[in-house]
């Protein structure tokens, strides 16, 4: 018996229907349009007078203090948490009793009360002395002439953030496995050689992403400066508030920079994980360039179609 051969029918892939993800985007769209409709129409916000305290120059200075702030605490954060993470894990129990001491109080005692100590300690130490211990006094300072408003800040905010970064490198330290540092000690590795080439750049995997939070967490920290008079962003904020009653206004501003900000950090810290993330993903994530071109590219495709059929 002959078989006929014969092109078979194409067959239309459709994709499966979700009415209840539709059904959520309208509602989100209608409550989006809701809020944007009441901010943009509430005269009582005063859109005008806050893009005016978005340019004011006591808004840009304490943008300016707010920004030294951030990078230079996250600074001595960071090498202080490196140093205290490998006095941690030191197997010299008065090293690691000292590190382990100094997380427990910084960690334990809000950086609020901190900073406020920082600030007051030259009322226990009036002067700041070298020379021999128990023996003369070679030259002193005043407390408040050696450490400023800005020191004591950076003082506060720096110590502090160490004693969080630590946990964080202890646990990315911790994370790779035992044997690399023992075969770097085979070919000849000192320790430091051995966490400086072999284990902080792979436990950087596992510390970019708490660090790049610790870093955001730090940019809006900066504002309990407030409470010592040291002028950041929050402070030129209030002191411009104070100065024309629009209080509204000149929060919604600085709300505005501090958003601007965060979401320039985001973005950083993301293609920071990206390039740390290339020894552990054969492939690396998209970029949301890379996203945004395969969502357009999608969206043109003709639909799928397949054939087959039986001799």
């Amino acid at each position: 018996m002959a078989l006929t051969k014969g092109r078979p029918e194409e067959i239309r892939a459709v994709p499966v229907r979700h009415p209840g993800r539709w059904v959520g985007v309208a509602v989100i769209a209608v409550l989006v349009a809701m809020f944007a409709h009441a901010m943009l129409t509430n005269k009582q916000l005063h859109w005008d007078i806050v893009g005016e305290i978005l340019r004011d120059p006591t808004i840009l200075r304490g943008l300016g203090t707010t920004l030294e702030l951030t990078a230079l605490s996250m600074v001595i954060g960071i090498v202080g948490g490196i140093l205290l993470a490998v006095l941690r894990l030191s197997h010299n129990p008065v090293l690691s009793g000292v590190a382990w001491v100094y997380i427990w109080v910084f960690r334990g005692t809000p950086v609020l009360v901190q900073l406020l100590v920082w600030n007051f300690l030259g009322a226990i130490f009036p002067k700041v002395s070298i020379g021999i211990p128990f023996g003369p006094t070679f030259h002193s300072w005043n407390y408040n002439d050696l450490v400023p408003l800005f020191a004591v800040a950076l003082l506060g905010l720096g110590l502090n953030e160490a004693a969080y970064m630590s946990e964080i490198v202890r646990a990315g330290i911790q994370s790779v496995d035992e044997g690399q540092a023992e075969a770097a000690s085979s070919l000849g590795l000192t320790h430091t050689q051995t966490l400086r080439r072999i284990v902080l750049p792979q436990a950087m995997r596992v510390i970019i992403p708490p660090a790049g939070n610790e870093t955001i967490s730090m940019l809006k920290t900066t504002s309990l400066v407030v409470v010592i008079a040291l002028t950041d962003l929050t402070k030129a904020g209030q002191d411009i508030g104070s100065r024309t009653f629009q209080n509204i206004p000149e929060l919604i501003a600085v709300s505005l920079w501090y958003l601007l900000v965060t979401s320039v950090l985001t973005i950083g810290q993301y293609y920071v994980e990206r390039h740390f993330s290339r020894g552990s993903n054969r492939q690396l994530p998209d970029t949301p360039l890379q996203r945004l071109r395969k969502t357009l590219f999608s969206l043109r495709r003709q639909p799928v179609t397949a054939a087959g059929g039986a001799e």
